[in-house]
């Protein structure tokens, strides 16, 4: 079992402050994506939006949340003693499974078998759909 990621927000608080954290960060992404891409001032202004900028916010933080990487018997292990609601996607069978617990008993979890980076990633975004977004 091992932990990616460094966002493990005990709190909502502390999730909203972690969010905002990598604001600044997403806007520099996407400015300096843009100036790679070679925008002209016009085709920066019409395609930079509030909205594109706010989708790298939400990536950004997303990709920084701790997720646990285990066997499906460690995390089996690890349900028995949580107390609050989990949210599993996957096959029951599969044999290896992801998952994030968010700061006020809601976790998400997602079932792999060979793609440990793949499960993580989806896992991170499910997270933060199902546990952040609303309450940000």
């Amino acid at each position: 079992m091992h932990t990616v990621g460094t966002f493990d927000p005990e709190s909502l608080e502390e999730a909203r402050e972690q969010y905002e954290s990598v604001a600044p960060a997403a806007g520099t992404v996407v400015r300096e994506v843009a100036r790679a891409m070679e925008f002209d001032r016009e085709e920066f202004g019409d395609r930079v939006t509030e909205d594109v900028i706010e989708t790298a916010h939400d990536a950004l933080f997303a990709s920084l949340l701790a997720v646990t990487v285990s066997t499906r018997e460690e995390y089996d292990d690890w349900i028995e003693g949580y107390d609050g609601d989990v949210t599993e996607v996957g096959h029951d069978h599969a044999a290896n499974v992801v998952w994030h617990a968010g700061p006020e008993d809601e976790a998400v979890a997602a079932t792999f078998n060979d793609q440990e980076e793949a499960a993580v990633a989806t896992l991170r975004r499910q997270a933060f759909g199902r546990i952040y977004r609303a309450r940000f």
